[in-house]
């Protein structure tokens, strides 16, 4: 009767395998690299302070003529697009044909206090720009916008329609009002200007703070759960530790910037209305009358489908295309379907509209 409710031999053998498990765990995290990003092969062609330009290596004859510009956001760095190569966006991107750049902005320091949007947006893109233009022999280059990176994409072209022959914004708000979005709803009530009272250039781990409250808790621990239960492929377990390191290594936002964006869009939503100035311009969407191509992800928990839809109802272009695909902001760069049907989608088009 009692052998039946306790079996003192299986219980002990059954703890001696949990904790050989554990062991074997604890061995693979402390063994396991992160340096499934940026492997793409790729060479710095152009800096200026923080910022590197990078240039990724031709791998096809079939190369498009125009070349194309990936911004990213300010916030996180842009390797979550390049990590794996099986699974790694910019490679799909490379592969197919496209000749692709890369801005990465760096980590700022003390000194970068008072860099801001017009610095960002006249300055930083626009010699990267100019320098891609001079390198390649085009006139015009393609832009293709992330997020934060998408909405200073729609910002450049509207103040430079010159030098941009296509446009494409990537989970990119342009419609502040919404309260879709825990981010969208907290940023209307933020007080950007006593955080850079206070920091100069807010930290990283502030922004992390914000940025990983966005989730349930149950997902952040469903998280560990899943990679403790596959802990047996190392490949997952490394790609799982790169994807930490991006998540966690973020870079701080210079304040004069990180206040301009947040009070003019966040508080304001002043680039819609109109009322947007940059450098003591006006920024005018109806200027963009180049091609633009609008991707936005279905259930996507950081920019609101509301802040990314509208950007067909403010820009001036009669070629004006939007699709969305059944996946969240991460998952349109790092997923299977980012690999058969979002990168396509992007280098289709580009390819159609650079000739």
């Amino acid at each position: 009767m009692y052998k039946d409710f306790f079996d003192i031999k299986t219980s002990i053998e059954e703890g001696i395998k949990a904790q050989e498990k554990f062991l074997k765990s604890y061995e693979s995290m402390i063994s396991a690299t992160n340096d499934h990003a940026n492997q793409t092969p790729r060479e710095v062609v152009f800096e200026e302070d923080k910022l590197k330009l990078y240039h990724y290596n031709k791998s096809t004859r079939s190369v498009n003529k125009v070349p194309t510009l990936i911004v990213y956001a300010l916030v996180n760095t842009p390797s979550m697009m390049d990590i794996g190569q099986d699974k790694s966006f910019i490679k799909k991107l490379v592969d197919s044909g496209l000749d692709l750049y890369l801005i990465e902005w760096g980590f700022p320091t003390a000194d970068d206090k008072y860099i801001s949007l017009d610095d960002y947006i006249n300055i930083y893109i626009d010699d990267v720009v100019d320098h891609i233009r001079k390198e390649s022999g085009a006139d015009k280059i393609n832009i293709l916008g992330v997020c934060q990176g998408g909405t200073f994409s729609l910002m450049y072209t509207a103040l430079h329609p010159g030098k941009v022959k296509n446009l494409v914004t990537m989970v990119t708000p342009v419609d502040f009002s919404t309260d879709d979005g825990l981010l969208f709803k907290w940023g209307k009530y933020l007080d950007p200007d006593r955080m850079v009272e206070a920091y100069g250039v807010v930290p990283g781990d502030f922004m992390n703070t914000g940025f990983l409250t966005l989730k349930p808790l149950s997902l952040m621990v469903n998280k560990y759960v899943d990679v403790i239960n596959d802990l047996d492929d190392p490949e997952h377990l490394s790609s799982f530790m790169t994807m930490e390191k991006w998540i966690f290594d973020s870079p701080g936002q210079a304040g004069m910037a990180y206040k301009e964006f947040l009070n003019a869009m966040y508080r304001e939503n002043r680039l819609i209305k109109g009322e947007m100035e940059v450098g003591g311009k006006k920024v005018d969407l109806k200027k963009i009358t180049q091609p633009v191509l609008n991707l936005y992800a279905e259930r996507d928990n950081q920019v609101p489908n509301a802040a990314s839809i509208p950007i067909g109802d403010y820009v001036g272009s009669e070629d004006y295309t939007a699709k969305s695909f059944p996946t969240g902001h991460i998952g349109m760069f790092v997923s299977r379907r980012s690999q058969e049907e979002v990168a396509p989608t992007v280098v289709d088009w580009l390819k159609s509209h650079s000739k």
